[in-house]
């Protein structure tokens, strides 16, 4: 975990570096914390909860839009049941004790670096809308009946408001997350959580 939370602190570095030579009235940053839970279903239960070092710097501005570059090293704690044993069928050599292994409660811990382009619509001066998508790449620490171990994909697609108070910025975020491995690795059904994150920035 000590090797996790140094490389998360580098990319933060990283980030903020690259960065700090840009108009610095065009960047902001932060941090997320979200949790969020699976589309309600027979064969599965996965809650996750989840913390986010946010990278925002504006790349284009019209007179009723803002376009912005969003950065966001994440660290998901999920947990995951399967409910439906019959969900892993009998073509399975192991069915059997993959359906008793998958049925208790397991944590899958992944770590994550969302790419994102936010369209962001002023709405007074303090306060702005705004849409979000993001893409990355995802590391998984252990396997699912859903979803392989190791590398896979994080798509995001969020809705959110901010409040900006002397340039610190208060944001409430729902969005829903899909993860998959886009077939690279077999089994490859993957999660769909919907999500509500909370952040608070600052506009440098």
């Amino acid at each position: 975990m000590g090797k996790k939370i140094l490389f998360t602190l580098l990319l933060f570095f990283l980030f903020h570096a690259s960065f700090s030579q840009k108009n610095k009235n065009d960047l902001m940053m932060g941090f997320l914390h979200g949790f969020g839970y699976e589309f309600k279903n027979k064969n599965y239960t996965f809650d996750n909860r989840f913390y986010k070092i946010h990278v925002d710097y504006v790349i284009k501005k019209t007179k009723r839009y803002t376009w912005e570059l969003v950065v966001e090293p994440e660290i998901n704690f999920g947990e995951h049941k399967l409910i439906n044993p019959f969900f892993i069928t009998s073509d399975d050599p192991d069915y059997i004790i993959k359906r008793e292994y998958y049925s208790k409660t397991h944590n899958v811990n992944q770590y994550i670096l969302n790419l994102g382009i936010l369209i962001r619509k002023p709405i007074s001066n303090t306060l702005s809308i705004f849409i979000l998508g993001s893409t990355g790449p995802l590391i998984s620490d252990a396997e699912t009946e859903r979803l392989a171990k190791g590398f896979a994909l994080s798509n995001t697609l969020a809705v959110g408001i901010d409040l900006e108070i002397n340039k610190f910025i208060f944001e409430i975020r729902p969005s829903f997350r899909h993860v998959s491995n886009a077939g690279l690795n077999s089994p490859n059904l993957g999660f769909n959580t919907t999500n509500i994150e909370f952040g608070f920035f600052y506009n440098l």
